[in-house]
């Protein structure tokens, strides 16, 4: 599979609408093209606080997708990976002829313009981005930045800048990252993941290598060289080659606890580095950074007859950021009662690593478990929540399920211990519930 492109003259473009505008992915676009003067308009199936800013910034909104929604005056139509071939609005866009392309492919017409650093990999994408969005704004760099949760620092997932720096998420599903020209690679580690697209580990470290291979001779790739994982990767690159582990620092005194976000910020100083940015000023702006909206973040607590209760919010979806995470509360909260509430994501991916889920899960002292959530059209058979919860505790770890937001929020409100502390986590809208505890 050759890298790819599109030909679509954004000069030219003067309204462009999105199919799934609400995506966090897809706002941070929609914001790009707003800030360029361009008229945008989008859809979701639900309004949201992603939405609400946007409608704030003058987009037009439909929160419900029909084919009224497209006209011929849209000069482009950008749609999330997730919408299917016969949604209606792309349907009516195809009929009338107005260009078409995914979120990755509009993310590559926009960033590849830019000295662009791409950061890639199965975990910590989100957050080294957001790191390397503050050292470079501390720094003076004034970068472009297009991240895929809301900055705490900003409360926005786009930043607008003047230089010719910009610093943007790469995700390898469906290969959409191959629509990315990076001048800096970040591969922050490579696990098996999205299997209902890739076959195997051998599949994903194959996108990961033909990435890899387009960063120029000038450019860099910095990852962790010594992971088998990794290796197969940098086979042949022409690229230099530069190994985070060397930034590594155990005496950062980070704001978000575990050691995945020290090797987290272990990347952005090694990218700090290569465009010479002074390792003690990058130490200091980590030091101080506020983390992502969903990454590890606090939001609030809830009184009940033990006691009081803090509540933490997290869209780890994948066994080794579960592990990470619980690990990161074990370090914050050492002698607390943990309760995890948990929303698996996609049955694809619960079916594939159920095993990983049940020792990730286990963790915690409590979890309690919501349905699995679909994202896209999917083979549903084979796998349940209510089977991992029997798998649970099985293993020795009280797991209940419960088919609503609203009866596992009750459940936990009532029924957490004294000097108990709540991690909700998963990738989709299970954060409703942590809303729901500290409201």
């Amino acid at each position: 599979m050759s890298t790819k492109t599109n030909k679509i003259n954004l000069t030219a473009v003067r309204r462009v609408h999105f199919i799934g505008i609400g995506g966090i992915g897809m706002s941070a676009l929609a914001r790009f093209f707003v800030h360029e003067g361009k008229q945008v308009s989008g859809s979701d199936c639900a309004e949201s606080i992603i939405t609400e800013k946007l409608g704030k910034l003058g987009v037009e909104l439909f929160f419900e997708q029909q084919a009224s929604n497209i006209n011929p005056d849209i000069d482009l139509i950008v749609y999330t990976e997730a919408m299917s071939e016969d949604n209606v609005e792309m349907k009516a866009g195809r009929n009338l002829g107005v260009p078409m392309m995914n979120y990755f492919a509009a993310l590559g017409l926009v960033a590849n313009d830019y000295y662009l650093i791409a950061v890639s990999g199965t975990h910590g994408k989100t957050t080294t981005t957001a790191m390397l969005a503050d050292i470079f704004e501390d720094a003076g760099l004034d970068p472009t930045v297009i991240v895929g949760s809301l900055r705490s620092k900003t409360g926005s997932n786009f930043r607008s800048g003047k230089s010719k720096y910009a610093i943007v998420e790469a995700c390898e599903y469906k290969r959409d990252f191959l629509y990315l020209k990076p001048d800096i690679l970040v591969i922050t580690n490579l696990e098996f993941e999205h299997t209902d697209y890739y076959k195997d580990l051998q599949d994903v470290e194959s996108a990961f290598h033909e990435l890899a291979m387009t960063v120029p001779e000038d450019g860099f790739i910095v990852t962790d060289t010594t992971h088998p994982n990794i290796k197969p990767v940098l086979e042949g690159v022409q690229a230099t080659v530069v190994d985070y582990r060397s930034q590594v620092d155990l005496g950062l005194v980070l704001k978000q606890p575990g050691v995945h976000n020290i090797l987290n910020a272990a990347v952005a100083r090694a990218v700090a580095g290569l465009v010479s940015i002074d390792a003690v000023d990058a130490s200091k702006t980590l030091e101080n950074f506020a983390g992502t909206w969903r990454r590890f973040e606090y939001k609030g607590d809830f009184v009940n007859d033990f006691g009081k209760v803090p509540v933490y919010d997290d869209y780890g979806h994948h066994p080794t950021e579960i592990k990470a995470t619980i690990a990161g509360m074990r370090e914050k909260y050492p002698d607390r009662h943990l309760t995890v509430v948990f929303q698996s994501h996609t049955y694809t991916r619960t079916r594939e690593f159920f095993a990983k889920f049940v020792e990730a899960l286990t963790q915690a002292d409590r979890v309690i478990m919501l349905p699995i959530y679909t994202a896209r059209k999917e083979d549903i058979r084979g796998v349940s929540a209510e089977e991992l919860v029997v798998a649970i505790n099985k293993a020795g770890t009280e797991a209940l399920y419960f088919e609503t937001h609203n009866a596992a929020a009750l459940k936990v409100t009532e029924s957490t211990p004294k000097n108990g502390v709540v991690l909700v986590m998963g990738a989709g809208d299970v954060t409703a519930v942590a809303g729901l505890l500290v409201s």
